[in-house]
């Protein structure tokens, strides 16, 4: 009877193998997209030794910038396929170099084109003998269902010639070497992913300061939009202000003058003008609550992003769903930009769409809040329509934030929004 310790240990020796043999499939994946990258990389290479020779007599001068143009994505191409798996391997933003001698002067093309040498060879034949062991280990295993159909050469060959088969006992010595096979598999794969993409990672990566100057960059840019928000919000809180709080004031101050006047003059007439100008005190009082509540909403300091969002949908004219697991708190400026981009999509679908129904949905994954908004309207909704996508597109990018709209003619319409939850 087995004891608690190996029952224990079973379904840890179980959660091994199938690690081992996710990795092993992984680096299977990888060697076969290595191979196709390869070929590319073959096929480029022979036409840059041909290009060069034709150099010689001038002709291949001509098309030198061209077959540059194809190292650079075939090498692109390979960059994107290694930061699908493992670090982001940075595209080069700078252009290919129009000449041989700026070519051979530029260090990033010299490491290209001997990436290129090292994965047409090296690459090409790893891939090979790796995508070859599970096939080795399928042709063995099945050995005694389809011995008796060879030719009697190549059966008494079997086995990598090891031994000679010519009665079943033979044939099942050959299905013993499929578990070998596998075992080989498991254990070589990931390494020999790993062996075939080191020439990348180690020759196309960019230089030392090329990922500091693209970050330095961006974050002018999304510097540049902050600002840029900033003071859309600025005049967009004074044009609220001037357009109808302000007006609502001086209309009070008129009515009391007249109300001031009247009071001498007809006192009846004077309570009729006191009760106008308390209906636009009162006006203008619930338009300045508008403009304070536009600026930070007070309800996302007193309960939270998910009832914001609820309350959003209870006004929307178009039946909302809110869908919302959001565990924590995010910052004030997240939350705020969140609550905002999620009042301007229901409004806009509201107004434009033609809807019958929205859906609103927010996750948190790990430092992100992702929002998806979708509505079963006609679509053709564009960022340069007058609806408001564009100014929520900066206030996202604000944040170092992204912004996709999918809305094709007929719909639905899907705008998805991923933010840093910041600290």
């Amino acid at each position: 009877m087995p004891t608690h310790d190996q029952t224990a240990g079973r379904p840890a020796r179980s959660w091994n193998v199938f690690v081992r043999g996710r990795a092993a499939f992984d680096g299977l994946e990888h060697l076969v997209g290595g191979v196709g990258t390869a070929i590319l990389a073959l096929i480029t290479l022979i036409a840059l030794a041909v290009v060069a020779l034709t150099c010689l007599v001038g002709v291949g001068l001509y098309l030198l910038p061209t077959t540059l143009r194809a190292v650079r994505a075939v090498a692109n191409r390979e960059r994107a396929r290694l930061s699908r798996w493992g670090p982001d391997v940075i595209i080069d933003p700078d252009p290919v170099p129009p000449g041989l001698r700026a070519a051979l002067l530029r260090p990033a093309t010299r490491r290209e084109v001997g990436w290129l040498t090292v994965h047409a060879t090296l690459g090409f034949l790893g891939g090979l003998v790796g995508m070859t062991l599970p096939f080795s280990a399928v042709r063995d295993l099945a050995f005694p269902l389809y011995w008796k159909l060879l030719p009697a050469g190549e059966a008494a060959g079997a086995a990598m010639g090891l031994w000679e088969v010519h009665d079943w006992a033979g044939a099942f010595g050959v299905s013993l070497l499929g578990p070998v096979w596998i075992l080989i598999a498991l254990t070589a794969t990931p390494g020999m992913a790993r062996l075939q993409a080191w020439p990348g990672r180690r020759l196309l990566a960019t230089d030392p300061g090329t990922d500091l100057a693209l970050r330095v960059a961006q974050l002018t840019a999304t510097r540049a939009a902050a600002l840029d928000a900033h003071a859309t919000e600025l005049r967009r809180i004074e044009r609220s202000l001037h357009d109808g709080t302000q007006n609502r004031i001086v209309a009070v101050n008129v009515l009391l003058g007249a109300a001031r006047r009247a009071v001498r003059r007809d006192p009846a007439t004077a309570d009729a003008v006191l009760e106008r100008a308390q209906d636009a005190a009162e006006q203008a009082l619930a338009e300045l609550r508008a403009v304070v509540r536009s600026i930070l909403p007070p309800v996302l300091a007193d309960r939270s992003l998910a009832d914001a969002l609820t309350g959003l949908a209870a006004a929307c004219p178009v039946p909302c769903e809110v869908d919302a697991d959001v565990p924590g708190r995010c910052a004030a400026s997240v939350e705020a930009t969140a609550y905002f981009v999620v009042a301007e999509a229901l409004t806009n679908i509201a107004k434009h769409s033609r809807a019958r129904r929205a859906t609103v949905m927010v996750r948190r994954h790990d430092d992100r809040l992702q929002l998806r908004i979708t509505d079963d309207g006609r679509g053709g909704a564009g960022q340069d329509g007058g609806s408001g996508l564009d100014g929520m597109r900066r206030r996202i990018e604000a944040h170092d934030g992204s912004f996709e709209l999918t809305s094709p003619p007929g719909g639905p319409t899907t705008l998805n929004v991923s933010l840093p939850c910041g600290l």
